[in-house]
Formats: C-alpha cells, sequence, structure tokens
C-alpha cells in the first residue's frame, strides 16, 4: 500500500512536469541547458534563505520567517536569471548559429516567451523536488501517517500543492520575463506578491496548539485558483489570443476525427 501510495503522489507532483519535459524540452539541447540554469538559480535562492535563517537566531523557529525570505529570494533570483539570459543572448545566438546541426533553433532565442517557459518550468521542477523529496521518502514505509491522529490526506495534499507550485513557476516565469521585457512593471508585484500569499497560505497545513486539525483546502482551492487565473495571464503575455486558443482546439479536433 505505501509502495501504491509513492507512486500516486509521485506522478500526480512530477507527471505533468515530466510531461512537458519530454516532449517540449528534452530534444533541444538549448532548451536542456536553460531548465538546469534556472533550477541552480533556485538552489542559490535556498542556500542563500538557508544562510539568513541560520544567521538570524532569535527567529529560527518562527517558520513564517523562514517562509517569507524564501519567497524573496527566489523572486530575487528570478530577476537575476532574467538579467543573465539577457545578456547572454548574444552568446546564445552564437551558439545556435552553429548548431543548427543538432537541432538548436535560433527561434528558441527571438522567441523570449520560451526561454521564459523553460526558466520557469526549471525553477518549478527545483522547488517541487525540494518540497516533497522528504515526502516521498517517508510514503515507502514501513507505516503510512494517520496513526497517531495525524491526517491520512497529509501526503495527497502535498503532492497537490507541489504541482500547483511547479505549474505557478511555470507561468510566473512567463509572467515576470515579459513584464520586464515590456516595461509592464505593475505585473511584477503580482506575481511576487501571489507568490508570497500562496506560500503563506501553507502555513494554514501546520498543526499548532491552537489548530490541531491542518486546513488543507485552505492552501489547495486558493492555489489552483490562481494557476488558472496565471495561467490565463502567461496565455496572454506570450501572445495567445482567444481566437487562436478556439483556432487550435478547433484544428485538433478536426486532425483527431480524421485519424
Amino acid at each position: 500500500m505505501t509502495i501504491m501510495e509513492f507512486f500516486g503522489c509521485t506522478f500526480i507532483s512530477f507527471g505533468p512536469a515530466l510531461g512537458l519535459f519530454i516532449f517540449t524540452i528534452a530534444r533541444d539541447p538549448l532548451r536542456v541547458i536553460v531548465l538546469i540554469a534556472s533550477a541552480f538559480f533556485w538552489l542559490l535562492s535556498l542556500l542563500l534563505s538557508s544562510i539568513w535563517w541560520y544567521a538570524v537566531v532569535p527567529l529560527r523557529k518562527d517558520l513564517a520567517f523562514g517562509l517569507t525570505f524564501s519567497v524573496i529570494f527566489q523572486e530575487l533570483f528570478r530577476f537575476l536569471f532574467y538579467k543573465m539570459l539577457r545578456k547572454a543572448d548574444a552568446g546564445l545566438i552564437k551558439v545556435s548559429q552553429t548548431g543548427q546541426s543538432a537541432n538548436i533553433g535560433r527561434g528558441d532565442i527571438t522567441n523570449k516567451h520560451i526561454m521564459a517557459y523553460v526558466s520557469g518550468l526549471g525553477y518549478g521542477i527545483m522547488c517541487g523536488a525540494f518540497s516533497l523529496v522528504n515526502v516521498l521518502a517517508d510514503m515507502v514505509g514501513p507505516g503510512t501517517i494517520g496513526i497517531h491522529g495525524d491526517s491520512k490526506y497529509f501526503f495527497l495534499a502535498s503532492a497537490f500543492l507541489t504541482l500547483s507550485y511547479i505549474l505557478l513557476h511555470m507561468f510566473w516565469g512567463v509572467i515576470f520575463f515579459n513584464a520586464l521585457d515590456r516595461k509592464q512593471y505593475i505585473y511584477l508585484p503580482l506575481v511576487a506578491g501571489s507568490h508570497m500569499l500562496i506560500s503563506c497560505l501553507t502555513l494554514l497545513n501546520q498543526r499548532t496548539a491552537d489548530r490541531p486539525t491542518p486546513h488543507y483546502l485552505a492552501s489547495i482551492l486558493p492555489a489552483y485558483t490562481l494557476v488558472i487565473i496565471m495561467g490565463v495571464l502567461a496565455y496572454r503575455a506570450a501572445g495567445g489570443t482567444l481566437k487562436n486558443l478556439k483556432a487550435f482546439i478547433k484544428c485538433r479536433t478536426i486532425s483527431y476525427a480524421v485519424e
């Protein structure tokens, strides 16, 4: 039973991200490089958050303190990664020109939304991995949660929250990069603020003396509501319109009918 729970929660959390990686990134070496680089920048933000948490001794026991600064450092390193990508544009174009035989397309460089999507997905995958790796390790046994009064929905809630964070980081990356490219700075606090909001709502999942029962739905429902909102904003930021979406759906419907 614990093995089934492990694989079920793993595929819930990382199944969509794995599919996106296989079908949109894995065949392009340049996208793989950007994905790994963005994941590394997320690790740097985690390192800085850990150093800050360790340095401020009186606040180590306050989970909200560490969470708040973790979000701040993540958004700071998202900005630094954006600056690094833009400064490396000329070099990336040269790589694409000399690597055409290796299927490295220059379109990835000129279409900045692709790089934003890839970097956001790398950010999200690394965030999800560090959020869930210890939980997944506990799922394989020898027992399972819920025996000593813990919620039996802990693993499932953790899996769905991890998936929401992966998708949100992907959408946040597109919106964030597009806002900087077009100087639409109003979207920057929207990304940072929504990131902070959803992160703070996860504090409701913590058991305390005043709240012995975690409120998972209070964090999961707003998270997926935000996934829909940010998905729509990211689609529009990438140049998508309702007309294009209808045309795409119609085209896919016709192709399936022919097959």
